[in-house]
């Protein structure tokens, strides 16, 4: 009868063990992947700088904007003025949305026109294709990916 004690007391702290290095591993507890709240990169989105530009999808990349983050994703418009570089959000969120932004989409995109790398580019808070909107931001940048950590 001892035995069977041991045995299972064996078992249950090695559930227990597989289960918390599992969750140790898991990157969630560890943030947002470098795209939460208070990240340098989150900071540079500024309420003052908000536009709203609209034209045609010339790519769409995947791109670590600086070290240490996952990557995220990113497009080049091409409007009547420029071509300009557009950050939309986190691999991780982005690429499990409904609404998928292509090559050759023509897209209207509000967001905080910031200077990244030397280069001017957009934050987008906002895309609408078609009659589809995403909100990726809200009117003060907090992004919607951050959830209750508003």
């Amino acid at each position: 009868m001892r035995t069977k004690k041991i045995i299972g007391l064996v078992v249950a702290l090695s559930l227990i063990l597989t289960t918390s290095m599992a969750f140790a591993a898991w990157k969630g507890w560890r943030g947002s992947g470098g795209w939460g709240m208070g990240s340098q990169y989150n900071r540079m989105y500024n309420p003052a700088t908000v536009e709203t530009i609209s034209g045609t999808v010339e790519s769409v990349d995947k791109i670590t904007p600086m070290k240490g983050m996952n990557y995220g994703v990113h497009l080049v418009l091409k409007t009547d003025k420029e071509t300009i570089s557009v950050h939309l959000g986190p691999g991780w969120y982005i690429e499990r949305l409904d609404t998928k932004i292509e090559k050759g989409d023509k897209i209207e995109v509000k967001g905080s026109r910031v200077t990244f790398a030397g280069k001017p580019a957009i934050i987008a808070a906002e895309v609408k294709k078609g009659g589809s909107v995403l909100i990726l931001r809200d009117s003060a940048g907090i992004p919607v990916w951050a959830g209750w950590r508003r």
